[in-house]
């Protein structure tokens, strides 16, 4: 989500974008009760449109209201249990470790997620059969049918977002976004 900072609190400069449609609203997400994101008071954002992390944050701002619309709110799921979820159904034997490795989320914090996902009888922790040092996660039943509900609806959510690009400029910018995310640690 995109955090209020000292950037987005300054008073706008007198420059003003020539394209109305560059312009967005200073708030990027509303509390319910606010006016809709249109009526915002707009601000001149030129010194940040040229940054892609802006723009990655901008899109993502949408990308995570149609989550909350389509998945959140249905079916209760925040992304990241999304995540656990899909991982652990299509990766047997998956443990903790691998799970934060992949979603770069540390220990404690993931551990936090797979509590709250099995007090709602999600997932479970299980012993490994090969080690029985180890503790798999494995999804409950109503953990596999949760996901698969919720891997039907992601199938076509985004395109409510997404589709004002075509197929091949939505490969290729999910293609550009993972090559750009395997930068972590470098």
């Amino acid at each position: 989500m995109l955090e209020s900072s000292p950037m987005s609190r300054r008073a706008p400069s007198s420059r003003r974008s020539a394209a109305p449609a560059a312009q967005e609203p200073a708030e990027t997400e509303l509390a319910p009760g606010e006016p809709e994101a249109a009526e915002a008071e707009m601000l001149d954002q030129a010194d940040l449109g040229g940054l892609a992390g802006y723009a990655i944050t901008r899109a993502q701002v949408q990308l995570k209201r149609n989550f909350q619309r389509n998945l959140g709110q249905p079916l209760g799921l925040k992304a990241v249990e999304f995540s656990v979820l899909v991982l652990v159904d299509g990766n047997p034997e998956v443990n903790q470790k691998q799970l934060g490795a992949a979603l770069d989320v540390s220990p404690p914090n993931l551990a936090v997620i797979l509590d709250r996902m099995a007090a709602q009888g999600w997932l479970r922790r299980e012993r490994s059969e090969r080690d029985r040092r180890a503790q798999q996660i494995v999804l409950t039943a109503a953990g596999r049918s949760l996901c698969q509900k919720a891997r039907k609806i992601a199938a076509t959510m985004e395109q409510e977002v997404l589709g004002v690009l075509s197929a091949a400029e939505r490969a290729l910018l999910i293609e550009l976004l993972h090559r750009v995310a395997k930068q972590r640690g470098r």
